[in-house]
């Protein structure tokens, strides 16, 4: 294939996957579930011409993380953060703990149950299952607005860094000892020191650097931050949310010696190009993210019936714990977000970090496919049900300020 047949093929794939979000505003479709299918349609029409073309599994994961980074980021920075949001924090960071520990424990146990494995190779599996997918929810309820967007990104977002922790939690040597909860204080403590540091050195960055080209150097940095961290098996996510809503809510979290540093007019300037290169960059690599899996997805074995019995098992649970915290727990609303729970690009990439020796064969891409392609139609359906805003919340109504969450 010639270099203008591959820039062809690309442009096609951009040009379908901004049709793409267009129809998706309009019926609540969402995008991703198009973009698996057209990636799914692209590999049998490859198949079917009988050429041979291989997809390393790395360059899945180098789309993915930088994916994650950036749809992240890019939400942090349209998060504003006031004393009045003090109670919706609370309430969407508690939902995110509690539901991913429980839907966990239960995935890991029924995996244990019927594969008879090691408990920690059980929900070593089960954690990715259980996680949300920032990458998948955000961009789906954008035309949401209001208190049920804010809920949905924030607890997706805390889902997202929860269950990095978990997953690195559950995967030491010593896990169910009691010196892996030190390790895990001491790894916590680190992140988040990590997270202050740079984040200060990055908002000092992008004040001063006055040549032409520095947006995408800052994003180098915040890249570079990232993958050390993570290379000390820190939830570095952490980084990424910190990072931007401090600079997006600067009068806020910049103060004291901070504050005769930077010039926030000038922050704020930079901030707003700095968002536009960020919701570019996350668009385009979101789309030939979930394009490569799709196309990775061989449909006869998705088709098997007993996959499908699996991965609709596990929905099932996931959807049944989520309706119980939803309902009797936190007392608030339904609709839509018991429905809004999907798997996606977190999910995958925790997968290709599970260590081989706690790999299950039962548990592969297949499955994953299944259950994100089903928690996908489950968040389809809750988007085109009406909702309905909660009818009792007064209990996290309560005098909160989130300066001191954060």
């Amino acid at each position: 294939m010639g270099p203008y047949s591959i820039l062809i093929y690309l442009s096609i794939a951009i040009i379908l996957s901004y049709l793409f979000d267009i129809i998706a505003r309009a019926t609540k479709i969402p995008s991703v579930l198009m973009l698996l299918l057209t990636g799914i349609a692209i590999k049998q029409a490859v198949d079917y011409s009988g050429a041979a073309v291989v997809l390393p599994q790395v360059t899945l994961q180098l789309l993915g993380i930088v994916g994650l980074i950036m749809i992240v980021l890019e939400e942090s920075f349209n998060l504003k953060v006031n004393p009045e949001k003090g109670p919706l924090i609370r309430r969407a960071f508690i939902a995110a703990a509690v539901m991913l520990l429980v839907q966990a424990l239960a995935i890991g146990w029924l995996l244990q149950l019927y594969l008879g494995m090691p408990f920690q190779t059980c929900l070593l599996n089960a954690v990715p299952l259980a996680v949300i997918s920032s990458a998948v929810a955000i961009p789906s309820v954008a035309g949401l607005g209001g208190e049920k967007q804010e809920f949905i990104v924030y607890e997706s977002t805390f889902s997202d860094i929860l269950g990095i922790m978990f997953f690195n939690f559950v995967a030491q040597d010593n896990f169910a000892q009691g010196i892996s909860v030190l390790t895990f204080g001491r790894d916590l403590i680190s992140i988040v020191l990590v997270s202050v540091l740079s984040t200060v050195i990055l908002a000092f960055l992008l004040d001063r650097i006055r040549l032409h080209v520095k947006f995408f150097l800052i994003l180098a940095f915040l890249i570079l931050i990232y993958s050390l961290a993570k290379k000390l098996h820190l939830s570095s996510l952490l980084v990424v949310l910190v990072f931007g809503l401090t600079v997006s809510n600067a009068e806020l979290f910049l103060r004291g010696p901070v504050r005769r540093w930077l010039r926030l007019e000038r922050l704020q300037e930079e901030l707003h190009q700095l968002q536009s290169i960020t919701a570019e960059s996350a668009f385009l690599i979101r789309t030939f993210f979930f394009l490569l899996f799709g196309f990775s997805i061989t449909l006869s074995n998705v088709l098997d019936i007993r996959l499908l019995l699996q991965g609709a098992l596990i929905v099932a649970v996931l959807t049944v714990i989520r309706y119980f915290y939803l309902r009797y727990v936190s007392r608030s609303s339904l609709v839509p977000e018991v429905f809004i729970a999907p798997k996606g690009l977190i999910t995958i990439l925790l997968f290709y970090s599970i260590p081989q020796k706690h790999l299950i064969g039962e548990v592969s891409e297949n499955i994953l496919f299944v259950v994100i392609l089903l928690t996908g139609v489950l968040m389809l359906i809750g988007l085109q049900l009406p909702s309905k805003e909660p009818a009792q919340i007064g209990e996290y109504r309560c005098s909160f300020r989130a300066t001191r969450f954060l």
